[in-house]
């Protein structure tokens, strides 16, 4: 059975010409018959990349090259079947876009405590310590930690504006220690570092994400429950990173990724039963 590796990665750091780069990274890319999505922006790269393992190895050694991307880290998971259509390469004002303009130089921003898988589960259930989601509303549907706030959000962009009103309505103390997760970790880089921003004092972040934590804990502690959206054709995975199939609750054919992230609210179904519910 053939089998495609998947690395998920990001890394913030001032990339000046990363317009020139968006040319000779997706021809690279093509050549060695990779699909997905790379991000550039002033601020880094983020993406997610699928093919054989030994081109995908050779497009890490390849973006590693340049000394600002050394460090880069990943995430792997493994499909059965190509779970992208197509390589795309994009410059951004953002990687992830928060749309805050104290953190456009995310290299010099103090972020939240990175907290390991192992010791996740320790941290959010203890009783002093709040636990916020910052994925979207068609994410968290599908799945999230237990007793975690889920803020609703529709893009990521409205996340300040909801801590804000979470702050005020709840008047929740700058003293409150909050652990923050996303499926990767780059949302909650930014996300914890606009909670500093704020004045928030004790700020924690999943390293690596649901994805990294399902990967080291196989959840054993039982602290995750249902499934992890992702942004290819696998639309979910389940607690061993395996894709799962979501149908819909409408007219029970399956959903795809666009399907889930265009339905308001979240709702389980297919775009067509979406514009018609």
């Amino acid at each position: 059975m053939e089998r495609f590796t998947l690395v998920t990665f990001y890394h913030f750091v001032q990339l000046e010409n990363y317009e020139d780069m968006r040319d000779e990274l997706l021809s690279y890319c093509i050549e060695k018959g990779l699909r997905g999505t790379v991000l550039l922006a002033l601020e880094g790269i983020n993406g997610t990349v699928s093919g054989h393992d030994g081109n995908v190895r050779d497009f890490l050694d390849f973006i590693r090259r340049d000394d600002r991307l050394c460090s880069l880290e990943w995430k792997e998971s493994y499909a059965s079947f190509q779970p992208f259509q197509e390589m795309k390469v994009r410059l951004k004002k953002e990687i992830v876009a928060l749309r805050y303009p104290e953190l456009e130089n995310m290299e010099i921003c103090e972020t939240g405590e990175h907290v390991e898988p192992k010791d996740w589960a320790n941290l959010i259930t203890r009783e002093d310590v709040k636990t916020i989601d910052t994925r979207n509303l068609y994410e968290t549907k599908l799945g999230r930690f237990k007793h975690s706030i889920d803020p609703e959000t529709i893009n990521f962009a409205d996340f300040q504006e909801w801590a804000k009103r979470w702050v005020d309505e709840n008047n929740v103390s700058t003293e409150q220690k909050i652990a923050m997760y996303c499926t990767g970790g780059v949302r909650c880089e930014k996300s914890t570092a606009y909670m500093k921003k704020i004045g928030f004092k004790k700020v924690y972040h999943l390293k690596g994400g649901i994805l990294n934590y399902l990967l080291k804990t196989k959840n054993r502690d039982g602290v995750w429950v249902g499934d992890c959206f992702v942004f290819d054709d696998r639309v979910a995975v389940n607690v061993d990173l395996e894709p799962i199939q979501l149908k819909c609750l409408e007219c029970n054919t399956l959903v795809n990724t666009d399907d889930l992230k265009n339905v308001p609210r979240g709702r389980v179904v297919c775009s067509a039963c979406g514009r018609n519910g």
